[in-house]
């Protein structure tokens, strides 16, 4: 499905019973193109599942290299919110607090956040408080909206651009902008094959061998993580250079975009809070915490500064597993009044989708499983990738490299097909520009090897 396929699956005559004539036509162009694109772009394609197998683990390594920060000895009662504050500022007296993630269960520790100076954009200063007794477990630099610490941040920037900085986002880029397209086209490929029996679509043959052994893998692999590929595939692009932007720009123009609460009134506002008070609120953050327990926000929380003088607290509920609670509410750094609230059930669908898609990715949904399953469909890449080589291989000309597929078959299209194909095709390769141009590529690559077969 994600890996070329070799000529194994050569085109043969359709029956008539279970395919048409359009897809007779139409099948000798979905192969080759299965082919190139797997061949071609295979090697991203691994590099982003070994990578993205790594990030899935990261989240369960996170936890054991940062023990000690994360964990804390039970103690009888937690000390005020307050306290453990103050306690953090004294380890950190040049930063000013962003943010403070209380302890949500027994034996882990309170995470409160700074802006300090000298950090990246985007990173702030995570000082580690145990709760029962405000003695300091340690201080990190947390990355970006979801926490990740020093370990898992590398192992991030690994995955999106392998530590080469915005030109290496264009390996990541080109594998998701493939990913779909090769996934989808090895599933038709499969599906419209002839066989005996239906067991044999998704389990592979068992009384085989050679090249059809390793294609009943390859095809069966990929028919139980085509979707999980496809949601990889899409949500991936949202991350991306130039495809992302375009991806942005439908959401906006379509109104898909997650909602943000007010930080001035009940409304929605197209911004997010941010930054730090100059001078202190009225109310501590004991009573911010009093308050969004009292209108029912639980579970792991975040309790954001004003971002003005004068403005309110932002409180966050930041679980991101299954069933999540993200609801939020802002609160009046003057009289302790709640001023706007924002439920996770009032968001658009769209914006519900894109925020369960990209958790997923992430191996935030569902927690541990959700990483296990991550990890499952990156290996399964993997190996359709290894086997879709191997068939290509296997398939090779004596003493020569293996041949792709019989090259004309769009010249047996109908124009009643070819023509939105071609218009499809059109569209889509603006739309993920990176796929556009390695189309090209792939097709000036075809019609040099085409003529240099025609010469000799």
């Amino acid at each position: 499905m994600s890996s070329p396929p070799g000529t194994a699956d050569a085109p043969r005559p359709a029956s008539p019973q279970t395919r048409g004539p359009a897809w007779t036509d139409l099948r000798p162009l979905v192969l080759r193109l299965h082919f190139y694109a797997g061949l071609l772009v295979a090697p991203f394609l691994l590099i982003a599942a070994l990578t993205g197998f790594l990030y899935a683990a990261s989240l369960q390594i996170e936890k054991v290299v940062y023990a000690d920060e994360l964990t804390a000895p039970v103690g009888r009662t937690p000390l005020p919110l307050s306290q453990q504050v103050a306690a953090a500022q004294a380890a950190q007296p040049r930063g000013k607090v962003s943010a403070v993630q209380p302890a949500a269960e027994a034996g882990r520790t309170t995470r409160v956040l700074f802006d300090a100076p000298g950090l990246p954009a985007g990173t702030k200063s995570a000082v580690f408080v145990d709760p029962y007794t405000a003695r300091i477990r340690g201080t990190l630099p947390s990355y970006g909206s979801s926490g990740a610490l020093p370990v898992r941040a590398w192992i991030s920037a690994l995955h999106r651009h392998l530590h080469l900085g915005e030109p290496g986002r264009l390996y990541s880029e080109l594998a998701a902008s493939w990913l779909w397209v090769v996934a989808l086209g090895g599933l038709l490929l499969w599906l419209t094959r002839r066989r005996r029996r239906r067991r044999q679509v998704v389990l592979p043959e068992r009384r085989t061998s050679g090249a059809r052994r390793v294609l009943s893998w390859h095809g069966s692999i990929g028919v139980w993580t085509v979707l999980g590929l496809l949601l990889l595939s899409a949500t991936g692009l949202t991350w991306s250079t130039y495809a992302g932007a375009n991806v942005g720009a439908v959401r906006a123009a379509l109104g898909w975009q997650t909602p943000a609460i007010s930080t001035a009134s009940g409304e929605h506002a197209a911004h997010h809070p941010g930054g730090h008070l100059p001078s202190a609120p009225a109310i501590g953050v004991d009573h911010v915490a009093e308050t969004a327990t009292r209108a029912r926000l639980s579970g792991p929380l975040e309790i954001a500064w004003p971002a003005a003088a004068g403005g309110p607290y932002l409180v966050s509920q930041i679980d991101k597993q299954w069933p999540v609670h993200l609801d939020q509410i802002a609160i009046d750094s003057a009289t302790g009044q709640v001023t706007a609230r924002l439920p996770f059930a009032d968001y658009p669908l769209a914006a519900k989708l894109t925020r369960w898609g990209i958790d997923a990715h992430m191996g935030l949904l569902f927690g541990l499983p959700g990483q296990l399953l991550l990890m499952a469909l990156a290996a399964g890449l993997m190996t359709l990738i290894a086997l879709g080589y191997r068939m290509w291989w296997r398939r090779r000309p004596h003493g020569g490299l293996p041949m792709p597929p019989p090259r004309g078959g769009w010249r047996r299209l109908h124009w009643i097909t070819l023509t939105p194909l071609a218009l499809l095709t059109v569209i889509v390769s603006v739309f993920l520009p990176l796929m556009g141009i390695s189309l090209a590529a792939f097709l000036i690559l075809d019609i040099l090897r085409g003529r240099r077969v025609k010469a000799a």
